[in-house]
C-alpha cells in the first residue's frame, strides 16, 4: 500500500508564537498516528521553518511555501533552495496557483525552481491545479 500525504500550507498566517502553539497541536495528534502508513507535511511562513526543525519527535515534515529561482545573489527578499534546505525543511512548494497568479510565475520559471530545489536535496511539491475561475470555465 501506499504511503499516504497530508500537506498544510499555512501561507502567510501566524506569527512565531501562535504558529508554535499551532504545530505543538499538530505533533500532538500526528504522534497517535501510523507514521508508516502516513506522512504529514506542513508548509510555515520562512521564518518558522529552523525554530520548528528543532522540535524534536514531532512527527511532521517541513515544507517552505517557495524558493527561488536563483541559486544564490544579489536577489533581495529572495530564499534559495539552498538556504531552505539549511532551515530544515525537507519539501518546497513550487507552482501554487496564487505564485501563478500574482508573481506572475511560468512554467519555464518553476523548471528552474525545480532543478534548484532537487540539487539542493529538496523534495518539490509541484501544484499544477488551477483558479477556480479557470476551472468553471473548462480551462
Amino acid at each position: 500500500m501506499r504511503k499516504k500525504i497530508v500537506a498544510g500550507n499555512w501561507k502567510m498566517n501566524s506569527n512565531l508564537t501562535d504558529g508554535t502553539k499551532l504545530f505543538q497541536q499538530v505533533s500532538d495528534y500526528c504522534n497517535h498516528l501510523p507514521s508508516n502508513q502516513l506522512t504529514v507535511i506542513i508548509a510555515p511562513p520562512f521564518t518558522h521553518l529552523h525554530p520548528f526543525s528543532n522540535i524534536k519527535n514531532s512527527g511532521i515534515s517541513l515544507a517552505a511555501q517557495n524558493c527561488s529561482a536563483e541559486p544564490n545573489g544579489a536577489y533581495t527578499g529572495e530564499v534559495s533552495a539552498s538556504i531552505v534546505f539549511s532551515s530544515g525543511a525537507k519539501y518546497v512548494v513550487i507552482g501554487h496557483s496564487e505564485r501563478r497568479k500574482y508573481f506572475g510565475e511560468t512554467n519555464e520559471l518553476l523548471k528552474k525552481k525545480i532543478d534548484l530545489a532537487l540539487i539542493a536535496g529538496l523534495h518539490p511539491i509541484y501544484y499544477c491545479g488551477e483558479l477556480l475561475e479557470e476551472r468553471k470555465q473548462n480551462k
